[in-house]
């Protein structure tokens, strides 16, 4: 479409943050809910560390670190961890760490308590072999009894038609208008091509219209399953639809859309 530069979307962290910021108070009592049901009963005493993966903005660790976690995240973007430093930065005294590095490769000192990967950041994994170089890493660097609380959009193979999501958001200066789109997924090469459109607007005025397309991997309950059955130091503990309350049980089931997985080291 004529009148759209075509960009990487997360090189504009700010306007990413327009768009799921308002979201990130309630994520964060999500995932509370989370290591209060599976975590805390078999943590240790002292400050709990907490770890994220591809965090972008860092809005989600750095809401942890004002929880009184001391957290870690990490980011291949080098615009996103920029920004994330110049956020932590604007906390005296913040216990939160942002550095670079990838989720099939990452490198982080230290065990933690819960490591969390939100909104299907985790299908950006394009393979097997990343996919499970990734889930070992959590394996090794999770204490025992530690949680992987993971976020992600189980794959419809029979869906015929793209499916849209529309988010808006503003500041004090701006407005964006995120319309993303999905189309139906190649189940040989388990990929499906998704695509993000910004429209920036200040004073009422669109200023900006930018797109970004990329590839993900897809994921069925099965071929889900079947992963994580892969690495023996995580067992799944629950699965729910994301932003359902924990229940005492939890069990992911056929025809859920965007889901939670937990996995928990032993």
């Amino acid at each position: 479409m004529a009148g759209f530069e075509d960009c990487n979307w997360y090189d504009y962290p700010r306007y990413y943050d327009v768009v799921f910021g308002p979201d990130t108070a309630w994520e964060a009592d999500f995932l509370e809910r989370v290591w209060g049901r599976f975590g805390a009963a078999r943590a240790g005493r002292g400050r709990k560390r907490v770890l994220e993966p591809a965090c972008g903005t860092g809005r989600l660790v750095i809401e942890m670190g004002r929880r009184g976690y001391e957290g870690v995240g990490f980011d291949c973007n080098e615009a996103m961890v920029r920004y994330a430093g110049r956020r932590v930065g604007r906390f005296k005294g913040l216990p939160v760490t942002v550095v670079e590095g990838r989720m099939e490769g990452f490198r982080v000192s230290g065990r933690f308590d819960m490591a969390f990967c939100l909104l299907s950041t985790f299908k950006y994994l394009l393979s097997e072999a990343d996919a499970l170089a990734c889930l070992r890493g959590m394996e090794r660097v999770l204490k025992p009894g530690g949680l992987f609380v993971m976020g992600l959009h189980l794959t419809d193979y029979g869906r015929a038609r793209p499916e849209h999501e529309r988010w808006v958001g503003e500041d004090r200066k701006v407005r964006v208008v995120c319309n993303t789109r999905t189309w139906p997924a190649d189940r040989k090469k388990r990929l499906e091509r998704i695509r993000t459109r910004l429209a920036v607007e200040c004073g009422g005025t669109v200023e900006r219209r930018l797109e970004s397309e990329w590839m993900a991997r897809t994921y069925d309950l099965g071929q889900l399953k079947r992963l994580i059955g892969k690495v023996r130091g995580l067992e799944m503990v629950g699965g729910y639809d994301f932003g359902e309350e924990i229940p005492e049980e939890g069990e992911l089931e056929e025809g859920m859309g965007y889901v939670v997985v937990v996995l928990r080291t032993p």
